[in-house]
């Protein structure tokens, strides 16, 4: 976890300006294992900061985003999620409740190495997306059965 000081160096080292609402998005999003949307994000924040906007948030992930300070999710919904965690690692959506986690210390250099060699590109990233159905939605659906 980065603490709010490093936060506030990389802002400025950018040229973005340090607001209370920056570092509070920041705080909240490296808090939560949720991979939150904006709107989760603005509904979070909205107690403490009751004059922040859903604008606000946008804007602050669309600069997180640009210096390296959060991964922007993109697992097939209508909104983008957002992670912290910035190490190269995929993901899993649950596609009942919509639930995203971390799949961390997956190996994936031989899956990148297959697509350079199958494509011919020189790759410089990569999100990974694994869809099933969570452990807590399947009792459910045990339940019913």
């Amino acid at each position: 976890m980065m603490d709010m000081q490093s936060v506030a160096d990389i802002l400025r080292s950018h040229g973005f300006k340090v607001t209370p609402q920056r570092l509070a998005v920041y705080d909240a999003l490296q808090n939560t294992t949720e991979h939150p949307n904006a709107e989760m994000l603005y509904n979070m924040l909205l107690p403490s900061y009751p004059a922040m906007s859903l604008a606000t948030v946008y804007k602050t992930m669309e600069i997180f985003d640009q210096i390296g300070l959060a991964q922007v999710l993109n697992i097939g919904e209508d909104s983008y999620r957002y992670d912290a965690r910035m190490e190269n690692h995929p993901h899993v959506r649950c596609n009942t409740c919509g639930r995203v986690d971390d799949i961390m210390e997956f190996e994936d250099e031989a899956i990148m190495e297959q697509v350079a060699k199958l494509s011919d590109y020189k790759l410089t990233g990569r999100q990974l997306y694994f869809y099933g159905e969570c452990p807590k939605c399947q009792g459910k659906k045990k339940k019913y059965n």
